[in-house]
């Protein structure tokens, strides 16, 4: 539960405040206006500017407080990642949801996240005033502590994304992004499982891809999927994936 609104109009101001016990930062607002018993202040983030989406050579940063939506409808926007945000959420939520609240709040099943781990995108983010980047990898394993402030992902790359899932409307129960680079760098993810998406795959060639999509999964059973099913499928996709390359 909200107890406390601020509205900073400064990013120092935001810092301040978020110094504070109970103190989260509000993006989209999709998550914290849950109800939930406990109570917390916090920190709106939309007058501080993060929302631009912005090339600068061969990458595109995107803005902390953009929403998925304005991200898709981005026209630099690569093609796998706007069907990754179709199928992160529906069209009302994406409307509200910020980048960086849907990456904070991500599991394995996120195709987005899954989408962002293949790109080997860059994550800024304030930790005690000082600013870092961090990959997205090592994001979502460790969660630091700080305020996201932008997402850098790479434009010269050769991206795919396959998925299955049950119905339209669900989140895959499998999905495989890949991203290949001019250098022949190749990095194969899974979604679909578990509390991250995996990394399959980083390499400087594609050999071998399906092996590796179904080692990844060896052990991917839950309630949705079999392990097994889960192999095959990340096996097949991931040999769509490099596919749609040629």
């Amino acid at each position: 539960m909200i107890s406390t609104y601020h509205r900073p109009q400064t990013l120092d101001e935001a810092l301040t405040l978020l110094t504070q016990p109970n103190t989260l930062p509000l993006g989209g607002g999709t998550l914290l206006s849950k109800a939930t018993a406990d109570s917390v202040a916090v920190v709106d983030l939309q007058a501080l500017g993060l929302d631009s989406l912005r090339v600068s050579g061969n990458e595109l940063q995107i803005g902390a407080t953009c929403t998925l939506q304005s991200l898709l409808e981005y026209e630099k926007c690569p093609l796998p990642l706007k069907t990754a945000l179709k199928l992160e959420a529906p069209l009302n939520i994406r409307n509200t949801a910020t980048v960086a609240g849907t990456i904070v709040a991500s599991d394995g099943r996120s195709p987005f996240a899954t989408m962002l781990l293949a790109m080997d995108a860059k994550i800024e983010i304030i930790v005690n005033r000082q600013s870092k980047i961090v990959n997205c990898g090592e994001f979502l394993l460790t969660r630091p502590s700080g305020l996201i402030t932008s997402i850098t992902i790479p434009l010269n790359t050769k991206t795919a994304f396959e998925y299955v899932s049950k119905t339209p409307a669900d989140k895959p129960i499998v999905c495989a992004a890949l991203a290949q680079w001019n250098s022949g760098r190749a990095r194969l993810t899974l979604g679909g499982y578990g509390m991250t998406p995996l990394l399959a795959m980083d390499g400087t060639e594609a050999d071998g891809i399906q092996e590796a999509a179904m080692n990844a999964y060896h052990e991917a059973e839950d309630e949705w999927a079999s392990a097994e099913y889960r192999m095959n499928v990340a096996a097949t996709l991931a040999k769509r994936c490099l596919d749609s390359f040629t």
